[in-house]
Formats: structure tokens, sequence, C-alpha cells
């Protein structure tokens, strides 16, 4: 069974002061940020974290760590694409693995 209270159904943490603080801070709002950047996914054909973030209107420091965690769940997945990131650097396109449209839910 899952251990919902570990990583990556929670923010994992690096073994500094810092990295771990930053983990209990953001651990209240991760399950909805992981909510809505996998929402953002589902509706799209595949996005960037950085073009996610812009499209929530959120950091990229926020979002990508929602992206990794949903990638280890088996919820996004590489789609072999790259774009050109905010900076100038090739980025993944993240695709969902069960888009909503696919499950024949509406998608705005």
């Amino acid at each position: 069974m899952a251990d919902l209270f570990r990583y990556p159904y929670q923010p994992g943490a690096r073994d500094r002061d810092t990295s771990r603080a930053a983990a209990v801070a953001i651990a209240p709002a991760s399950a909805l940020l992981r909510q809505r950047v996998l929402d953002e996914f589902e509706r799209s054909s595949g996005l960037t974290a950085d073009e996610c973030a812009g499209r929530l209107g959120l950091s990229i420091l926020s979002v990508r760590p929602r992206v990794t965690e949903l990638s280890r769940l088996g919820k996004v997945r590489d789609s072999g694409a790259r774009r050109t990131n905010g900076s100038g650097r090739r980025a993944i396109v993240w695709s969902p693995v069960y888009p909503a449209r696919m499950a024949g839910q509406r998608v705005s």
C-alpha cells in the first residue's frame, strides 16, 4: 500500500534545513497545487513546467516540483518533445497519462 505521508505524495526534501523547512511549508498546499497542475496538463496537448506555471499564474518554483511528483506518480509522462523555456534552455514537454478528454469528461 502506498505511504501517503511520503514522497511523491508529500513534498520531498534534501538533507538540508532549508529544504526540509520548504517541504514542511508547502505540504498543506501541495495536494491542491498538484491537482491544479494535473488539471492544466489534462486540458492541454502537452506543456513544459514553465508553460504550466504561466497558465496557472504561479511560480515555476511551486510548479516544477509538482510536475516531478506527478511524473513519479505516473500521472504525466515525458512526451519526447522539447520546447525552449523562459531561460532559453530546452525543456521537457509533459503529457498527461490519462487525459480527462479520454475518460469522457468535459474539458474546458
